[in-house]
């Protein structure tokens, strides 16, 4: 397949390549999906320090496998193409940044312990930086970001010439997909310095959280895993064989291409499948004019057909019960901008989950080591909605996105 459109802005390739094939295969294929991508290895050429983000960070005792390959995370023989590639095209300082929820919520887990790729960073003499700790900065989204003006990152994303970002492809319980957008999720980090991951990972808010972070941080290059996938859900699916790499110069066609090659509509939204819970973070991306989802406006050529295998979300829930949630989020989140005040009075400083128009929880931490599920007691149906109450709303949340949602119902 080929789209050569005369004014594509984005250049994404798809190359077949058997995942039982060795190193030096993966490489060469790797290398023939990146070699025309000449907008991004201009910038990687050019910069003295590049930042990369694996989708690499779990429990080691509960790794999958299928084929011989990483079920769901990037495999040792992708990274370490990605690595050789860039080492022999670029005299960049390489660093990877990665965040784990896994060490950060057991003791007995240390953030390297579950880095996945840790072998084959040390292979490289890359440094690994733990996301979690300092020094962070807070930063802007260009534009004024869709769901918040600003977010605390880790220096080492956004302080750096290039960012490489380097994705499984897989589905998404939440998302629907999971590609090199929702990686970038990984960087925000938790508490003591950032937010629990419940307070971005919360229906309505997080796809447009992913496009504010993907407009912060702008990927120069952008590579999907696709020896192996995994369809279901991004942790405890089912494997799939599907043999191809796919590579690109902007993470959004990049991500479409994807979608595109797992079988689904690339602005296909919520409800449609795989899009069950919310809405798509790329189809959002493309309306809001970062980067295209329209696969005749992108520079493409594959050597692989869709779908390179049966790819679908789980339906977690019924849809009538994920439609109450979505609608009940709204309203809370309305309820709150319309009666700041009196929240501010009495729980300054403090994360609040509103129920119904009623405080169920609060604290100083945003941590709420219990699931949604349970706190909701009796009102299943009711969603939760999660907000610090800052008297100064730094964070600059856009109350806008939920009456545009609500609107959806009438």
């Amino acid at each position: 397949m080929a789209t050569q459109p005369q004014e594509a802005t984005s250049r994404v390739r798809a190359v077949h390549c058997d995942h039982g094939a060795g190193d030096e295969e993966v490489y060469e294929a790797l290398k023939r999906a990146t070699a025309p991508l000449d907008r991004a290895w201009e910038k990687l050429r050019r910069a003295n320090t590049i930042t990369i983000k694996f989708n690499q960070a779990f429990n080691p005792a509960r790794l999958v496998t299928i084929g011989g390959q990483l079920q769901e995370f990037v495999d040792y023989k992708v990274a370490r193409a990605v690595l050789r590639l860039l080492r022999e095209n670029t005299s960049a300082e390489i660093r990877c940044v990665e965040i784990s929820t896994m060490a950060h919520n057991n003791d007995a887990l240390t953030p390297e312990a579950t880095m996945t790729l840790l072998p084959v960073l040390r292979e490289f003499d890359v440094p690994l930086i733990n996301g979690d700790l300092p020094p962070h900065k807070t930063y802007e989204v260009p534009g004024g970001g869709l769901m918040f003006r600003q977010y605390c990152l880790p220096e080492a994303v956004v302080d750096t010439d290039a960012f490489v970002s380097v994705q499984k492809l897989k589905n998404h319980a939440f998302m629907g997909v999971t590609l090199c957008l929702k990686n970038l999720f990984g960087l925000p980090p938790m508490e003591p310095h950032g937010r629990a991951r419940q307070y971005f990972h919360h229906l309505v808010r997080l796809p447009y959280v992913l496009v504010d972070l993907g407009r912060i941080i702008q990927p120069t290059l952008n590579i999907i895993d696709a020896l192996v996938g995994q369809s279901g859900r991004e942790w405890g699916g089912e494997g799939r064989i599907c043999d191809a790499l796919i590579a690109g110069d902007e993470v959004i066609a990049t991500d479409a291409v994807g979608t595109h090659l797992m079988g689904h509509d690339p602005l296909g939204d919520w409800p449609e499948p795989p899009f069950r819970r919310d809405r798509n973070a790329i189809a959002i991306a493309h309306h809001d004019g970062f980067g295209t989802a329209q696969l005749h406006t992108i520079d493409y050529q594959s050597e692989v057909q869709a779908p390179l295998a049966s790819f679908d979300s789980a339906e977690t829930d019924p849809p009538e019960l994920v439609a109450a949630w979505r609608r009940s989020t709204c309203e809370q989140a309305l309820y709150y901008r319309d009666h700041r005040q009196q929240f501010i009075d009495r729980y300054a400083g403090q994360y609040i989950l509103l129920q119904d128009n009623e405080v169920v929880w609060h604290d100083t931490q945003s941590e709420l080591r219990r699931s949604r599920r349970e706190l909701a007691g009796a009102r299943k149906e009711s969603a939760m909605w999660l907000k610090l109450v800052d008297p100064d709303e730094a964070e600059g949340e856009h109350f806008e996105v939920y009456e545009r949602e609500l609107a959806r119902w009438s």
